[in-house]
């Protein structure tokens, strides 16, 4: 709109979000919200996980919002706001307005729906090409457009009733010729002269425009409210009376109704920009979901769009962010991984640190800024470091991570070994989830010299449920390998008891790649890696490590 939008900012965490990505998000929303005054929403990337669902229950905060993607839309231009007109208007009224506000289109609604565009080009065709004096009646013209058309006064009938039947004609000639050419229901330019105004009532006609501010005598005026006819005193000479009357005309009779080009909201620009590629209009008319009418976009407003203001929390990967980061305007990065291959258009906040969980970051930032954590936000990030660190098992966790978690504990009033088993059972429920959900509740994508591969993680705390869906895991990794257009996938199943890992793999030298990696026998047939519980620590470093030197 016209008006300057409030600065609108997305915190948002990796796809396949968990309990740090999410937490994170949501609480640094908090934060920003709270020490800049302006605004920050928390917003997810995927599906919340049963451990994330219990946990956002538990301290009552509602799950953000599904951002699927952050490409560039229609209400991230600058719309430019015009109010509708009703088709009723005038076309002289319509050429004033647009005079009046510098445009070139006007929207024609009704109940803020639009019915049709008038543009400059139809009033200038309404000028040039109306040869008809039928037009007023076909165009079902009201008697009040005709008034204050020709700057007029009523004298009699109705001003909301409408011009249907007849022609335009002016009575130049004496009552004799009038006779021959004025039929019932015509609307009849005339001047002073009583004599043709009596002449016209008698014809039937359905309207008197009387020019140059003549007097109308009682008689005329009697005997034209006994037959309903209207009379319509103006000020304008008989010549400008004519010249004037067309410019009455409804402007829904010379509207654009058909074919019009228009977009929503919710549209992609890259979409719109190739619609107006291939069309010679100037402006095209946006609607919301409602079919609303919102405003007008113009070829030159798509230049000046408004990419979508992102912080990235957990994640600083191209391939772990949400659609379409390339076309967003990324402001902060907050992580505690491997520096990806994320590229940004400038200059970022970046604030990597080597600790075990995001929301350990989060916590410092309220320190630093002087904001007292409330027991809301306190629980969302206990828990975040909980899960991420495995209550502090994962070789990732950190002196600051533990008293990070300890405070925070302090601050929710929660018992933490009681709350990381309330959690991790609520994450570790797999029996009822589909082999897709339990394969892509935690899962990231890496690339290293063009080898895309993924490693996903499930925890259970209950060996018998990770052997159960194993078997119904190991025949749909290949399709999901390829579903995600992967060369590698593997799946690690860790036992949070027993700090160890099992893992799953497809794809083509998958398996001896990894046993290789880990210095296993080639011939391994299960691949059991104890101490392994960190994807991030212990899975992937490895990985990469091989994948580069090979």
């Amino acid at each position: 709109m016209d008006q300057k939008k409030q600065k609108k900012v997305y915190v948002i965490g990796h796809k396949n979000p968990d309990t740090d990505s999410i937490c994170s998000a949501i609480a640094y929303a908090n934060l920003k919200n709270k020490i800049t005054g302006e605004k920050y929403i928390a917003k997810r990337a995927g599906e919340v996980n049963g451990e994330t669902a219990y946990v956002l229950d538990k301290f009552q905060v509602s799950v953000p919002s599904l951002l699927d993607n952050v490409h560039l839309q229609v209400k991230d231009m600058d719309i430019r706001h015009i109010e509708g007109v009703s088709g009723h208007m005038s076309i002289k009224d319509a050429w004033a307005r647009m005079k009046d506000e510098n445009i070139k289109t006007l929207p024609v609604t009704r109940g803020e729906k639009l019915e049709g565009l008038i543009t400059i080009g139809d009033i200038a065709t309404s000028y040039m090409e109306v040869y008809d004096n039928n037009i007023l009646a076909t165009a079902r013209t009201q008697y009040r457009n005709i008034v204050k058309t020709l700057d007029g006064t009523l004298i009699s009938g109705n001003e909301h009733g409408y011009f249907l039947n007849g022609k335009v004609v002016i009575a130049a000639s004496s009552p004799d010729l009038m006779e021959n050419f004025i039929e019932k229901d015509d609307l009849v330019i005339l001047g002073n002269r009583y004599e043709s105004q009596l002449c016209a009532i008698e014809m039937d006609a359905s309207c008197l425009v009387i020019c140059q501010g003549a007097n109308i005598s009682k008689t005329i005026k009697k005997m034209a409210e006994e037959r309903d006819i209207v009379i319509i005193q103006t000020p304008h000479d008989t010549f400008t009376a004519a010249r004037l009357i067309n410019q009455s005309i409804p402007v829904k009779y010379f509207m654009s109704r058909d074919n019009l080009e228009i977009f929503h909201l919710n549209d992609y620009v890259e979409h719109v920009k190739e619609v107006m590629s291939k069309t010679k209009y100037r402006d095209f008319p946006i609607l919301d979901n409602k079919g609303k009418f919102c405003g007008f976009l113009s070829r030159r407003r798509l230049m000046t769009s408004r990419k979508k203001q992102v912080i990235l929390v957990d994640h600083n990967e191209k391939s772990q962010a949400v659609n379409g980061i390339e076309e967003a305007e990324v402001q902060e990065i907050i992580d505690h991984h491997r520096l990806g291959g994320l590229e940004t258009i400038g200059p970022v906040y970046f604030r990597n640190q080597p600790v075990g969980c995001t929301a350990t970051i989060i916590y410092q930032m309220y320190q630093e800024s002087g904001v007292e954590v409330e027991p809301q936000m306190a629980g969302l990030l206990c828990s975040a470091i909980i899960s991420d660190t495995l209550l502090f098992r994962s070789p990732t966790c950190t002196m600051v991570d533990q008293a990070a978690a300890e405070a925070l504990a302090r601050i929710a009033g929660i018992d933490m070994e009681e709350h990381a088993k309330e959690m991790f059972n609520a994450g570790s429920n797999l029996r009822g989830k589909s082999v897709e959900e339990i394969c892509f509740q935690d899962f990231k994508v890496f690339n290293v010299k063009d080898i895309m591969f993924g490693v996903g993680q499930i925890t259970s705390m209950n060996q018998d449920e990770l052997d159960e869906v194993k078997g119904r895991l190991i025949p749909y990794l290949e399709e999901a390998r390829k579903t995600q257009g992967l060369h590698m996938l593997y799946l690690m199943m860790t036992n949070i008891l027993e700090e160890s890992t099992e893992l799953l793999c497809c794809g083509e030298n998958a398996k001896e790649q990894v046993l290789e990696a880990f210095e296993l026998p080639g011939d391994t047939e299960k691949i059991l890696l104890k101490g392994v519980v960190s994807r991030k620590k212990q899975m992937i470093p490895v990985l990469v490590t091989y994948l580069q030197q090979k």
